[in-house]
């Protein structure tokens, strides 16, 4: 047990956190320096929940230095315009607008927005992940693009946009979701010409930690951001409860974490990776404080929190927190791939993942000794 976090809530830890990487990286050179991407996105995004929770307006600042530095006076700035993964950090863009009511802010989401006419689509109508991997959908996706868009209809009355991330998830859910485990595989190409394709399902062979992660993390987001009484929030609750029912059949029983590919713990060459435990570990306790998911969850999300502290989290006096063990980005391959990837530390995966779990589980009142249970 990381000793001089046993006392600490999990709000503290995740402040600590983020002041570590405020402090190691000024607005233009948060990696991967002077871009608008999604890695930064998650960090900010992060910063926008210690901010909504400590009422500390540094986290506010850091995130619309960040924005400011990349979008001019007219709302202008360079991103790339054939992936989903540009659209994430439009997730900033909202709160920046709710609060200075700055109109280069809507008017850079209405450009993001503007991607979902022109991104390449399957016969189906699911986005390409990217024009560099034609015809393939992929978990990570509907995070990049679901909550943005869902947040887009909600604010500024485009309701057609509700339709697009229903259907976005719905294509995900049939082609990925494996019937026998309840996990999702981490890819589906809809042509097959993939050499990880499998020639009659499409899907990638493995369960890869962080993209579930994502799926989960985007539909314990969205849920609330459909209207009231449409017909999709049942099924996605549903859907949620499923898919925390079968990631905890895969939780390590030892440590409460989970594997870089989820349901092969078993193998000497595979490990607990640090940003896919935070992302489940964020679905398990918004799950219980929405009331989408059974309250016994909360010992599950605990005993993440404790495996955290044990096994990933160092503080190194002086120096700041730092989360090991994070799988670098990451594409879609086999089982050798994925257990060969590089670990980092303070990757802003999961740093930024681990900011958001911490937030919402400091919002359960079930965590009152930094998880040390």
């Amino acid at each position: 047990m990381n000793q001089s976090l046993i006392t600490k809530s999990p709000l503290h830890v995740a402040e600590e956190a983020a002041n570590t990487v405020m402090k190691a990286y000024t607005k233009d050179k948060l990696p991967p320096s002077g871009r608008w991407h999604y890695h930064q996105g998650v960090f900010l995004s992060g910063l926008i929940h210690l901010w909504k929770e400590t009422g500390k307006e540094s986290y506010f600042a850091y995130v619309k230095d960040y924005v400011d530095y990349l979008i001019d006076e007219h709302g202008n700035f360079y991103f790339s315009r054939d992936e989903l993964d540009a659209i994430q950090a439009g997730l900033l863009l909202y709160p920046l607008y709710e609060e200075t009511g700055d109109e280069r802010y809507r008017k850079a989401a209405g450009k993001l927005r503007g991607l979902f006419k022109t991104l390449n689509r399957t016969s189906e109508g699911g986005f390409w992940h990217k024009d560099k991997y034609p015809y393939q959908m992929w978990l990570d996706g509907l995070y990049m693009g679901g909550p943005f868009a869902l947040k887009y209809a909600r604010a500024f009355n485009d309701p057609e946009l509700y339709d697009l991330v229903v259907l976005e998830e719905t294509l995900m859910r049939k082609h990925t979701k494996d019937q026998h485990t309840g996990l999702y595989y981490h890819a589906w190409d809809e042509q097959r010409k993939m050499p990880w394709a499998d020639p009659e399902s499409g899907c990638s062979p493995e369960f890869w930690g962080r993209s579930i992660g994502w799926y989960a993390l985007a539909l314990s987001d969205m849920i609330e951001l459909l209207p009231e009484g449409h017909g999709m929030r049942e099924e996605w609750i549903k859907t949620l409860r499923d898919m925390v029912k079968s990631l905890t059949d895969f939780q390590d029983e030892e440590t409460g974490l989970w594997y870089q590919v989820v349901d092969k713990g078993d193998r000497p060459d595979n490990w607990l990776e640090s940003s896919c435990s935070c992302l489940y570990l964020y679905a398990l306790a918004k799950g219980v404080r929405m009331g989408y998911i059974d309250p016994s969850y909360t010992e599950k999300a605990l005993k993440a929190y404790s495996g955290l502290l044990k096994e990933k989290i160092e503080v190194k006096p002086g120096e700041g927190l730092f989360l090991k063990d994070i799988c670098v980005g990451t594409s879609a391959g086999e089982y050798a791939y994925y257990v060969g990837r590089e670990r980092s530390v303070n990757d802003l995966h999961g740093v930024g993942a681990l900011i958001m779990a911490l937030c919402e589980l400091g919002k359960t009142g079930g965590c009152k000794d930094g998880g040390d249970r």
